[in-house]
């Protein structure tokens, strides 16, 4: 169990299983069994409970599956350096665990990059895709060096902390106490510097710019005006590459999710439970 485990934002009991690489992942699923699969995929530094406040309402359409990436969580943290490859087929693998052939899939900021990597090599396996705050590369590869030799070598997980919640919220929200972002600073107070560096080399090594051209699932793509990491060029980017990609922006940072959670929400579900008619959305 990983160090972060008692002090998840859900306490709630993870089911496992192991991939073929022989690493244990944690994973969770809400709705009926008969309902179609949605897998929700978090970003880095984070679990599967950063979805909590998505799940209830996503529960009554959908059997939701969540899952802590390795090196996240309640998952297994491999040493060394994490491929964009290894992180998906991970997906691929829990799919299979669960006698799943094809799934809706939600992925934001590192679960996005697991999201396009799945709609180029394994569209056999995704009836839609939604992308949110991510981007289809992060260079130059040197900062993400920098990244993986300061968060190994830093005494604690203090400032990475501070870094991220800076990244993640606008000012307004990182007032000491703020219900709704002291879970997220203590997941990452817990998070094993390993999981986080394995991922930084996952985003440091991965360059889709040209490659998510070949998507056909219908894909939805929500930015945050505010995201200081992912930014909306990021995902204007992807829009104009991916045949037919819808573009959503919100007056956000890079948790949409959080903090425009009804306008979120509803992006969401106007796009998975829309009818599609030849070839296009309608």
């Amino acid at each position: 169990m990983s160090r972060m485990a008692s002090k998840s934002l859900n306490a709630s009991p993870r089911s496992f299983f192991t991939t073929g690489d022989g690493v244990r992942i944690a994973y969770r699923i809400d709705g009926p069994a008969e309902s179609p699969a949605l897998v929700l995929s978090n970003s880095i530094a984070t679990d599967l409970s950063m979805w909590d406040r998505q799940v209830t309402e996503l529960a009554k359409h959908y059997r939701v599956v969540r899952y802590d990436m390795r090196g996240h969580g309640e998952s297994g943290v491999p040493a060394g350096a994490y491929s964009i490859d290894r992180l998906s087929r991970d997906v691929l693998e829990l799919l299979d665990n669960l006698n799943v052939a094809r799934a809706h899939f939600l992925g934001l900021s590192l679960g996005g990059f697991v999201g396009q990597w799945l709609g180029i090599h394994a569209p056999e396996r995704i009836d839609r895709l939604i992308l949110s705050n991510t981007a289809s590369y992060l260079g130059p590869p040197g900062q993400w060096d920098d990244a993986i030799a300061t968060v190994l070598e830093a005494q604690d997980m203090q400032q990475t902390t501070m870094r991220f919640l800076r990244n993640w919220f606008p000012a307004r929200m990182l007032e000491p106490g703020n219900p709704v972002v002291e879970p997220f600073r203590t997941t990452l107070l817990e998070t094993d510097p390993q999981g986080l560096a394995g991922s930084y080399a996952a985003v440091r090594d991965t360059d889709m710019r040209r490659t998510i051209a070949l998507i056909t699932t219908p894909t939805l793509i929500i930015a945050g005006e505010h995201d200081p990491v992912t930014t909306v060029s990021h995902s204007e980017a992807m829009a104009a590459t991916i045949p037919g990609a819808r573009l959503a922006v919100m007056p956000a940072a890079h948790m949409t999710h959080i903090e425009y959670p009804a306008e979120f929400m509803k992006a969401v579900l106007d796009f998975l439970l829309r009818q599609i008619g030849q070839g296009a959305m309608i």
